[in-house]
C-alpha cells in the first residue's frame, strides 16, 4: 500500500466520523495482533486443530489428460472445516474479536459460506451472532441458512433492492454503525473501507503461503499461472499474496461475465471505499446476476483492483454455461465437486491448459466444496 488503506488510487475509507473512529480503534488492533507472537500462536493452532490445515494440493491427473495441455494442481480449499476458504478469515478475526472484548458479532454473507463459517467460530467462541443475508440467496442457498441456524446463528433476509451481496452488506454496515459500542463486523471479502482489505487479505495468505512451499515440494519450481474466482476478492487475494513479488508467475482472476467489475467496471466509491465498480447511467451500483451467489457483486477489492489497473494481474470473465459444464466436468473427471463460484475459475483452466504446454504448471484455487450448490444444479438440469 503506497499510503494508509490505498492500493495505488484504490481503497482507502470514506465512513462517517463515529464508524471512522472505530474502524481506526480495530486497525490498531489488528496491526498489534498480527506482530504479536502470542495471538499469531493462537490462529496458527485453530488453523491446524479446528480448520484441518495444511490442506492439500492436488494433482488433477485426470482433467490434466483430458485438456492435453499443462499440469492442473487445484490447492483444496473445500476440505477446510465449513467447506470453504472462508474460515480462515473467520477465525482470524474471531480471535481479534475477543481480543477488543466484543460480545456480538455480525456478518454479510452471498453464498451463504461466510455466513456458515462466522457462525461457526461464533458457536466455538460462544458469542451472539447475526448474519446478513439477501432475500434472493436465502432462496437459493436455504441448506446453508439452515447450517447457520443450527450453529446458533440468527439470519436475516434483506429484501431491500435486488435482496442480494450488496443488499446484505448494506444492512451489516447500517447495523455496525449504530451497535459499535458493542458489535464487531466481521467482513468475509477484502472489499470495505481500512483496514477491512487488509485484513481479510492478510489472514487469507495462508491459501498461497501453503501452495508456494507445496509446488515447491513436489515440483521444485514456481507455478506458471495461478487461478481463482473473482467477486469481492477473499479467495483470490489469499490464493494471490505469497506470489506478486514473483513477476514469473501469473495472477489470474476469473469472474462471471454477469458480474465482470474488473473487466467492465470504471473507479468509483461503494460500501465505504474506491474500487472498480459497475454503475448504471445515473451513477448507481448495477444490478447484477451470477448462477455463484458469492460472486455477486457490482464492486470488487480495492487491491485487485490496483492489480488489474497495473497490469500485475489478469482477470477474465467466463460465461454461466462454462462455469456450470466446468462443475460437471470437475465432478465427473476427479471425483471433486466445486463450488458454482470455484467453477468458474476451472472454467478458464478448461481454456488455459490446452494453450500451455505440458511441461508448464497451472494451480486453481478451488475456493470451496459445491454441496451447497447440488440442489440448484439439479434443477438447471431438469428445469
Amino acid at each position: 500500500m503506497s499510503q494508509k488503506g490505498f492500493y495505488g488510487e484504490f481503497g482507502g475509507s470514506f465512513v462517517p466520523g463515529p464508524l471512522q473512529a472505530v474502524l481506526d480503534r480495530l486497525d490498531d488492533a489488528f496491526q498489534t495482533a498480527k506482530t504479536d507472537a502470542e495471538f499469531m500462536k493462537e490462529y496458527r493452532h485453530y488453523l491446524r486443530e479446528y480448520v484441518g490445515r495444511d490442506n492439500p494440493l492436488t494433482f488433477a491427473q485426470n482433467l490434466t489428460a483430458k485438456c492435453q495441455g499443462a499440469k492442473i494442481y487445484l490447492k483444496r480449499e473445500d476440505l477446510n472445516h465449513t467447506g470453504s476458504h472462508k474460515i480462515n478469515n473467520a477465525i482470524g478475526q474471531i480471535l481479534l474479536a475477543k481480543r477488543m472484548g466484543a460480545k456480538r458479532v455480525i456478518a454479510e454473507t452471498g453464498a451463504g459460506q461466510h455466513g456458515v463459517a462466522t457462525a461457526t467460530a461464533c458457536a466455538m467462541f460462544n458469542m451472539e451472532c447475526v448474519i446478513y443475508m439477501g432475500k434472493t440467496d436465502v432462496a437459493r442457498q436455504a441448506l446453508n441458512v439452515f447450517r447457520m441456524e443450527l450453529l446458533g446463528a440468527k439470519v436475516v433476509a434483506v429484501g431491500k433492492g435486488q435482496g442480494r451481496l450488496k443488499e446484505a452488506v448494506d444492512e451489516a454496515l447500517t447495523d455496525f454503525v449504530q451497535n459499535y459500542q458493542d458489535t464487531f463486523y466481521l467482513l468475509g471479502s477484502a472489499v470495505g473501507p481500512h483496514p477491512f482489505p487488509e485484513m481479510v487479505k492478510f489472514f487469507q495468505s495462508v491459501v498461497s503461503e501453503e501452495s508456494k512451499r507445496q509446488i515447491l515440494d513436489k515440483e521444485g519450481r514456481l507455478p506458471d499461472a495461478i487461478l481463482a474466482c473473482v467477486g469481492g476478492g477473499s479467495n483470490a487475494i489469499g490464493a494471490f499474496a505469497h506470489y506478486i513479488e514473483d513477476a514469473s508467475v501469473r495472477l489470474i482472476g476469473v469472474e462471471p461475465k454477469e458480474a465482470a467489475t474488473l473487466t467492465e467496471g470504471i473507479p468509483g466509491t461503494i460500501h465505504g471505499f474506491k474500487c472498480l465498480v459497475l454503475l448504471d447511467e445515473q451513477g448507481n451500483p448495477q444490478p447484477t446476476y451470477s448462477i455463484a451467489a458469492g460472486l455477486d457483486y457490482p464492486g470488487v477489492g480495492p487491491e485487485h483492483s490496483h492489480l488489474q489497473a497495473s497490469g500485475r494481474a489478469e482477470y477474465v470473465a467466463v460465461t454461466r454455461q462454462e462455469a456450470f459444464d466446468a462443475f460437471l466436468t470437475l465432478s465427473k473427471t476427479e471425483g471433486i465437486t466445486p463450488a458454482l463460484e470455484s467453477a468458474h475459475a476451472v472454467a478458464y483452466a478448461l481454456k488455459l491448459a490446452p494453450q500451455l504446454s505440458p511441461d508448464k504448471i497451472i494451480i486453481v484455487n478451488l475456493s470451496g466444496r459445491g454441496d451447497k450448490d447440488v440442489a440448484q444444479v439439479y434443477d438447471m438440469l431438469n428445469g
